[in-house]
């Protein structure tokens, strides 16, 4: 059943899924656990988040509790065919193929809704998009799912409010487990790595421009810094603002940042940040990335219809030249950049977010009976858990209340 572009590529996809196993610590324990209890026998799962090893594993951990896995990829510029080959031929369905169409990406998500699952992991909002419109035929089965990211979340929510929520959802985001670690941390570092892989160049003495203040980008300003970046946040919430002014980032509207920028890229989860007014003012040069989930943030297309030159000049990058000579270098095409042109997050970051969604699939399928269509927070001893078995690994303790503190924190007397 499985749609990958090459099966020979199965044994380098194998390799990487196998390293990124070693150093996933706590996903390792929940799968032991999993595999002795089956929580998810009789059950089908879809899964579908960024097609790349970190992701495998996921699949492989939800398979050994016994669910009946289909997995495919959330962007097509993501998927690594050697991986969607490897987790194939580990036994696991995977629908995926980089650099998909637009119709061939949609028909992936389809073949992985098709066994009409129980459950979904979904990662921007793709799954409930289908299951809430033109595929709700294989929504009969739904006891509920996880969305992995801020972008997806708020569609679950407007969905909420409008009541056409197609079952209940885990807002897995919203843990602490995952934006505190994989927002801040994983954003940081992996959006670097990647604009530094596929540039070549130095951070340090540039002006990085990061659009969004929020978890993601509170981790991509702060890595900048630590480089030696001069960095400037632009944002529409005035205490983002603010808080980005008291870690010592200057803080100006897009339109001013533009024209001094020589790196930028958006976090924000919203449409149409830099626009064709800002294009004219940029300096030549100029890298224009983004680290939200969809490729709106930065209008590509906007620029394309400025550029009276368009070409290739080094893998992942674009440039665009403009009528008097300026070249702006788009990269990654707009999507995704720690992805799109590169690893994406650590797997020790992965470690502790996939946990979340396996043990978040585990709380949906004991609770299906008393589940109304709505987002859900994740469980706070589901989120403690995590974070101790992380500690764990990682060789710390930290202390415990005492009886006497409990009751001080809970009371009023003392």
């Amino acid at each position: 059943m499985s749609v990958v572009r090459d099966m020979s590529l199965a044994e380098s996809g194998r390799r990487k899924i196998q390293w990124v196993r070693d150093f996933m610590p706590a996903l390792s324990g929940i799968e032991a656990r999993f595999e002795q209890e089956k929580p998810f026998a009789g059950l089908r799962v879809t899964v579908s988040v960024h097609l790349e090893a970190k992701t495998a594993n996921l699949g492989l951990v939800l398979a050994k509790g016994g669910a009946e896995v289909r997995l495919t990829g959330s962007n097509p510029l993501s998927t690594q065919d050697d991986v969607a080959a490897g987790l194939a031929s580990l036994g696991v369905e995977t629908f995926g193929v980089h650099g998909a169409t637009a119709e061939e990406y949609e028909d992936h998500l389809v073949q992985a809704l098709s066994h009409k699952p129980h459950l979904i992991v979904d990662d921007g909002g793709d799954l409930v998009h289908l299951l809430g419109g033109k595929r709700a035929d294989l929504a009969e089965n739904l006891i509920g799912g996880c969305e992995e990211t801020t972008t997806g979340i708020l569609r679950l929510r407007a969905r909420e409010r409008e009541g056409i929520l197609p079952c209940p959802m885990m807002a897995v985001n919203d843990a602490k487990a995952k934006h505190y670690y994989d927002n801040k941390y994983g954003t940081g570092q992996s959006v670097w790595d990647a604009i530094m892989h596929t540039t070549n160049l130095i951070v340090a003495g540039k002006t990085v421009v990061v659009a969004g203040y929020g978890w993601c980008g509170k981790g991509v300003a702060m890595r900048a810094k630590g480089m030696g970046a001069d960095v400037v946040v632009c944002e529409v919430d005035p205490f983002k603002a603010l808080d980005a002014t008291m870690q010592g980032f200057r803080v100006m509207k897009m339109d001013e940042a533009a024209k001094i920028g020589d790196v930028f890229v958006t976090v924000t989860g919203c449409k149409d940040v830099i626009t064709p007014a800002h294009f004219a003012v940029m300096k030549n040069n100029a890298l224009l990335t983004n680290a939200g989930h969809f490729d709106c943030e930065v209008d590509v297309a906007g620029l394309a219809k400025m550029a009276v030159k368009r070409e290739l000049r080094r893998d992942n990058i674009e440039g665009f030249t403009l009528p008097d000579g300026r070249v702006l270098n788009v990269i990654g095409e707009g999507r995704l950049v720690n992805l799109a042109a590169g690893n994406g997050h650590p797997a020790e970051i992965m470690d502790m977010s996939f946990a979340v969604q396996a043990l978040a699939l585990e709380w949906l399928a004991k609770h299906r009976d008393g589940l109304e269509k709505k987002v859900y927070n994740v469980p706070d001893e589901i989120d403690d858990q995590i974070g101790r078995v992380k500690l764990a690994a990682l060789g710390l303790s930290i202390d415990t209340l005492t009886p006497d503190q409990v009751e001080y924190l809970n009371g009023w007397k003392a």
